[in-house]
Formats: C-alpha cells, structure tokens, sequence
C-alpha cells in the first residue's frame, strides 16, 4: 500500500495501522482508517490527530483490552462509553465517539495561550479531565506526558509520509 506524502490521508493511516498491528489486514486497515478520517474531518479535528491517538491506544484493534479496563480501538471505560453514548467494542461507534471527545477537550483548552490544546486533549483523554484541571495542565504522571509525546511522534510520521 503505497503512503507516499501524496498519498491520501486514509492510505497513510492505513498503513501505520498496519506496521503497528501486523494483524491487521489491508482491506480492514484501509477501512477503520476511512473512518477515523471522516471521524476526525466530522469533528473538527486533525486526521492524524485521531489516527495517531487510536494507534496509540489500541494499535487499531477493536478487541483491545488494556490492565485498566479500558476496551476497543478507543479503550474507553465502561462508564466514560456508557456517558457518552458509545458502544466501545463497535469500531463505528467508538471511533466517532472518541473523535466528539477530543474535540471537546482541545474546543475547551483552545482558549488557554499558555499551552497546545492537543497536548491537554490528550491529557484530559489519558489521565481525565479532572487531573487537568487539578494541576492546570498536563499533570505531572510520567505516563500522560510519555502518552502524549508518543502520539506527537506518531502524528508527525503520519503527516510527514
């Protein structure tokens, strides 16, 4: 699958879908990226943005299930789904739900000058809402700030294929 910088961005997606979980087949890769694409266009967010968050959370695989609970391509929590509407295992479903999150937390940090909105979305997304909050921005958790510089670099070989 050709992911050449002119590529397409659901051709780019699908094929870090695809080096990050050789399970994956073309056809499905080429299919869960067609729809984190239009997920993230409908959103309001980045393509990449979201790509680079779902291969970060699941490596695209809708039957992930983390030490935490967390479960699907989005790894929601149960309650967090339940509060969103969202039915965790189901690709169509958590996939836009996740996209409607992100852009409410980076719609609700966008006003902060002081720090990137997508770094606190991702906060909010890791370690919740209140955690930012509480510490005014990215909490201090070494696993938030790892989770939020590996999906920068993983957003940035997207776009830069």
């Amino acid at each position: 699958m050709d992911a050449g910088r002119t590529a397409p961005p659901a051709i780019k997606v699908a094929r870090e879908a695809m080096r990050a979980n050789p399970r994956l087949d073309a056809v499905d890769a080429l299919l869960l990226a067609t729809r984190t694409v239009d997920a993230a266009r409908a959103a309001g967010l980045p393509p990449a943005f979201l790509a680079a968050t779902l291969l970060q959370e699941s490596a695209f695989d809708p039957n992930a299930i983390s030490a935490a609970g967390a479960i699907g391509i989005a790894q929601f929590t149960v309650p967090t789904a339940d509060t969103h509407g969202v039915e965790p295992w189901e690709p169509a479903s958590a996939i836009p739900g996740s996209a409607r999150l992100l852009a409410t937390y980076v719609a609700r940090y966008r006003a902060r000058r002081d720090e990137d909105p997508y770094a606190l979305a991702l906060a909010a997304y890791d370690a919740g809402p209140g955690a930012v909050e509480r510490y005014g921005g990215i909490p201090p958790y070494a696993e938030t700030r790892e989770y939020i510089a590996d999906i920068r670099t993983r957003w940035s070989r997207i776009v830069g294929r």
